[in-house]
């Protein structure tokens, strides 16, 4: 019996900033200190606060350390582990009170969340399935087997008006229940893990952090529709997802939890890996489809539907890998458990990868109906800088921009549908004042056209030609013709594309022209970017009463385009200066500033 357990962030996010070294020396010093039989050193996945990785947690008294490196651990081990003294400099300050050391879930973070789909990550070592099944694991696909037949667990997802996670927010049981309807030799169940969406990484966390909850939720699709074989499709850049499904999948079948008979039944279920190679429009389920099978990942006319027609032309459902991960807790919990949570059409919890200007990047889950603004100003510990906040970006490529005018908006499938956005798999990236909101909507638009399969020309040549406009527009070469022009494009693509992520496409574009029309205008008639981002719009100036003449920023400039004497004030020659910045970062007195 250990007196301590040492949980090790071993997500993505940590592991990139060096916690497999940390726990390699962790263990090291623990034999070095002779604590081999009383401390063990526990590999989890990400526990969410990812701006403060590496992180570790020591309980029983679930200190929280935060930014740890390599050479605290001597001192951690030493303190607190041999002495029982916390080591206060590496705690996670929000822990911290004038009466002592408050708990995690007391902190602004953690609070107003509540973790279904996250649950077990950074909680269990998710390579060791006795883990997973002490947090009641498999539980849920025992009773189903066992208690309930497929009608039953069908009508439970339905009951309990789980939507699609990845973006659509089609309800499950529904789907479940199409697929069920068709007879067929052979169905399949189908998990997309192939996130693709700039600035999110939900169902990877999850993946790293709690593979089973995906395998047990799966077997239960299958069983419910009459399926024997499931896949999952997982994009081949998320090595240590792909890694811990491998280990996974093989301790499941050891444990014949997957394979012939399980829990000593009739019912057969098996599952395998498909790697994608990071193809966007592989996120869209015909295309997915399409590439489990071996071909080239484009999306095929519908009707008919994977329910009737999917994976090798028979019925097959498909679900992402959070939506999946609901699944055994709403068995084991109930229905109304579930809807108890959320608003009236939007049930349960979501989970959002927070990203851009906020203090506190990473994964929260909240139940739906909390509003943007608790998300960004209480969870994410608002915008840094004491900038404004200006919009936040949900939906990834196929989203929209949310403006200051909508920050209390509550936010759920139909709410952000009803103001031009979407809430797409759970990206959600904070704007502030110092971001154009024309650059914003060229970026996504960029990431559309270089991922187009080409196969529809509405897609293929629409967004294109949609981009082409935007580039005039951001280099001020553009006339309230071609904005009108861009607009018509937007519903022509949007009516007329192939499927939804060319459907999708133009709704960057649309909100932005939506709410921050005055930008687009600014960049056509002014020939002015209002944030000061887009180059070809903007100059850097040196205010003469301010500058000392210290020649700092004329040896900092790559262009040698600032001119000026010693003690004298300087001066930028606009034809050289190639618009870095660099100057008016370097400069001490305030003296540069863009026009």
């Amino acid at each position: 019996m250990y007196r301590s357990h040492v949980l090790v962030c071993g997500g993505t996010g940590c592991t990139s900033s060096g916690s497999q070294q940390i726990m390699e020396t962790l263990k090291a010093e623990i034999e070095k200190n002779g604590l081999s039989e009383e401390v063990s050193v526990v590999q989890t996945g990400c526990h969410g606060l990812c701006a403060l990785g590496p992180i570790m947690i020591i309980y029983p008294d679930a200190t929280f350390y935060a930014l740890v490196k390599v050479e605290d651990i001597p001192e951690i081990v030493s303190e607190h582990l041999l002495k029982g003294r916390v080591v206060t400099r590496l705690l996670y300050k929000e822990t911290v009170t004038p009466s002592g050391i408050k708990s995690l879930e007391d902190t602004d973070f953690y609070k107003k969340q509540h973790r279904i789909a996250l649950r077990n990550c950074g909680v269990i070592n998710p390579e060791v399935i006795e883990e997973y099944i002490g947090t009641g694991g498999y539980q849920a696909l025992g009773k189903v087997l066992t208690e309930m037949t497929p009608d039953e667990v069908i009508q439970t997802i339905l009951d309990s008006g789980l939507r699609g996670r990845g973006g659509a927010g089609f309800p499950t049981g529904l789907k479940w229940r199409l697929a069920k309807g068709n007879d067929a030799d052979q169905k399949y169940v189908c998990c997309n893990a192939d996130e693709g969406d700039p600035g999110a990484f939900m169902d990877r966390s999850v993946l790293e952090g709690d593979p089973h909850a995906v395998l047990e939720a799966m077997a239960i699709a299958g069983y419910a529709i009459g399926a024997s074989q499931g896949y999952i499709y997982v994009r081949a850049e998320y090595p240590i997802a792909v890694q811990r499904l491998q280990i996974a999948i093989k301790q499941a079948r050891e444990m014949e939890l997957l394979g012939n008979n399980i829990f000593g039944t009739d019912f057969s279920f098996d599952i395998d890996l498909r790697l994608g190679a990071g193809a966007f429009v592989c996120g869209e389920e015909t295309a997915l489809m399409t590439s489990i099978e071996g071909k080239r990942g484009e999306p095929r006319p519908r009707p008919p539907f994977p329910a009737q027609k999917g994976l090798f032309g028979k019925p097959s459902i498909l679900n992402n890998v959070e939506t999946l991960a609901n699944i055994p807790q709403i068995i084991l919990n109930g229905p109304e458990w579930f809807a108890s949570m959320g608003t009236e059409k939007s049930k349960g919890t979501k989970v959002f990868a927070l990203g851009g200007k906020i203090h506190n990047t990473g994964l929260v889950e909240i139940p739906m109906g909390t509003t943007l603004r608790e998300v960004i100003e209480e969870i994410g510990g608002g915008i840094p800088g004491g900038k404004k906040f200006k919009a936040a970006q949900t939906g990834g490529p196929s989203g929209g921009c949310i403006p200051a005018e909508h920050f209390d908006i509550p936010i759920d499938y139909d709410n952000l549908i009803s103001i031009g956005s979407m809430m797409g798999s759970g990206g959600l990236i904070v704007l502030d004042e110092d971001d154009c909101m024309v650059d914003i909507a060229k970026f996504f638009l960029e990431f559309t056209v270089e991922e187009s399969c080409g196969k529809c020309t509405p897609c293929r040549i629409g967004t294109r030609r949609m981009l082409e406009i935007l580039t005039k527009i951001t280099k001020g070469q553009a006339t309230m013709e071609d904005l009108d022009k861009l607009e018509e494009l937007c519903y022509y693509v949007k009516n007329n594309s192939l499927c939804g992520l060319g459907q999708t496409a133009p709704n960057p574009v649309l909100s932005t022209i939506r709410y921050f029309r005055d930008e687009y205008e600014a960049h056509i008639k002014e020939k002015r970017c209002p944030a000061g981002v887009c180059k070809a719009l903007l100059s850097y100036v040196i205010d003469r009463d301010k500058c000392r003449g210290c020649t700092l920023c004329a040896k900092t400039c790559p262009a040698g385009a600032i001119i000026g004497t010693v003690k004298n004030p300087h001066i930028i020659d606009t034809d050289k200066c190639i618009k870095c910045g660099a100057c008016m970062e370097k400069c001490h007195f305030g003296a540069i500033y863009k026009k």
